[in-house]
């Protein structure tokens, strides 16, 4: 078996949320029990740290791995989806498993799980979670794949949790409430175990504070720590400019409007880290900035570290072409604000969705000064480009359609001046095609 006929085996022999929505989405822990077992409880023999979150769980699992790489550890990363290569997914120390790996892990393995049918998520994580243990990692950052109590990476007992954010998104599967889908995420908290609260809201506090309650887990609001005194962007969307409420200023790579929120839930993450102990070789005092040098290493080079793709993403110059993975009314509420500062002659924007986002709700914020290229990614998820131009008719969007995200770019890159600015976006898959077809 050769790589590539792997990755199609993983792909077209298993069931997937990615691939199928609500349909290839399977629910509860019995299978990854099963997997668990068989690999003799490969999660157990190191550290983890687990993240959730309707926004940014992507862009703090790998700050926070990149911030414990540099201090050292040997740190595991499985998050999901890729853009381009599976491998993507399971990464040590930036490195992605390798493509002989994933081929002897289907060979050697598929008589026992395939009775099993497990789903394309439950069979990666045993993958990675043996891959793991085998090359003895110290720490691995482990993303949540969808809500958090029946998710699958939910058979950890991680040292930390962190929750991003909640945000109506896969509201079919988690609950028309922002309530309740902060209750299906608040289920990865566990016994003795803090979590780290990125942001949270009048309806979404009491849930957290509710389960923290009854299952004795310790809450940490990164809001109400105030970490983060400023946030500065830099010129030409090189990232931001950070100062701490101590004074320790550093830079962060990541550009996308959002990404100040993310960092301060990454620094209170980090801090509770350092007062447990996982930075034992660095003194900590009061009021002063123990790995300053560290902290600004991770957060200027975490896409160099980790691997990190498609957030606020600057692909070339003249003309500016930028893609961001931002998919939900609650990340375009950010994207809408950010393209109105783009300072360029005119705007092109390739977008595409999949049928289970609010598509009305993002398309409403969508910027009204642009060409718009609607398009589809090649997902039975996809929604029509022939129906999104329909929505945009109604918001007075000018816009073709085009079968193909690779033929909606050519269009707009022939027709983009060098000081006008491209955009791609709306779905995971829409970058994940645009890069592919970049390889």
């Amino acid at each position: 078996m050769t790589y590539e006929e792997a990755t199609e085996y993983l792909f077209t022999r298993t069931t997937s949320f990615e691939k199928q929505g609500a349909a290839g989405y399977k629910e509860g822990l019995q299978t990854t029990l099963a997997l668990d077992e068989h690999f003799e409880h490969p999660h157990q023999k190191f550290k983890t740290i687990h993240v959730a979150g309707t926004n940014g769980k992507g862009s703090v699992s790998h700050t926070l791995a990149a911030l414990l790489q540099g201090c050292g550890y040997t740190v595991g990363l499985y998050t999901s989806p890729h853009l381009i290569d599976f491998r993507e997914r399971i990464r040590i120390n930036g490195e992605m498993i390798p493509e002989d790996y994933v081929v002897s892990f289907i060979e050697n393995e598929k008589d026992f799980f395939e009775p099993l049918a497990p789903s394309f998520f439950e069979l990666t994580t045993a993958m990675a979670f043996k891959y793991f243990s085998e090359q003895d990692v110290d720490i691995a950052v482990i993303e949540v794949g969808l809500g958090g109590r029946l998710d699958c990476t939910n058979i950890i007992t991680p040292i930390l949790s962190v929750i991003t954010n909640i945000s109506l998104d896969h509201t079919q599967l988690l609950g028309a409430s922002v309530e309740q889908i902060a209750m299906e995420k608040a289920g990865i908290m566990k016994p003795g175990v803090p979590c780290v609260i990125g942001e949270a809201t009048q309806q979404t506090r009491p849930v957290f504070d509710a389960v923290a309650k009854e299952k004795g887990t310790p809450l940490i609001y990164a809001e109400d720590e105030h970490l983060l005194a400023s946030a500065t962007p830099l010129p030409n969307g090189k990232g931001w400019e950070y100062e701490t409420k101590s004074g320790l200023k550093f830079c962060g790579a990541l550009a996308g409007n959002y990404q100040p929120k993310n960092t301060n839930t990454t620094l209170c993450a980090n801090y509770k880290l350092m007062e447990m102990g996982y930075f034992c070789n660095i003194e900590l005092e009061e009021n002063k900035e123990p790995i300053a040098e560290e902290l600004n290493n991770a957060f200027q080079n975490v896409c160099e570290m980790t691997g990190l793709m498609g957030r606020w993403q600057t692909i070339r110059q003249h003309p500016t072409v930028v893609c961001d993975t931002g998919h939900n009314v609650a990340g375009w509420q950010y994207l809408s604000k950010q393209l109105a500062e783009v300072s360029c002659n005119h705007m092109h924007i390739v977008f595409g969705m999949v049928d289970d986002k609010d598509v009305y709700g993002v398309m409403s914020l969508l910027p009204k000064n642009a060409t718009y290229y609607f398009t589809k990614a090649k997902s039975k998820r996809a929604f029509p480009e022939t129906s999104l131009k329909v929505f945009g008719d109604q918001f007075g969007l000018q816009s073709e359609c085009f079968p193909s995200v690779e033929a909606a770019y050519k269009k707009a890159l022939a027709s983009a001046a060098g000081d006008d600015f491209i955009f791609i976006g709306g779905s995971t898959y829409i970058v994940a095609e645009f890069m592919k077809s970049r390889v």
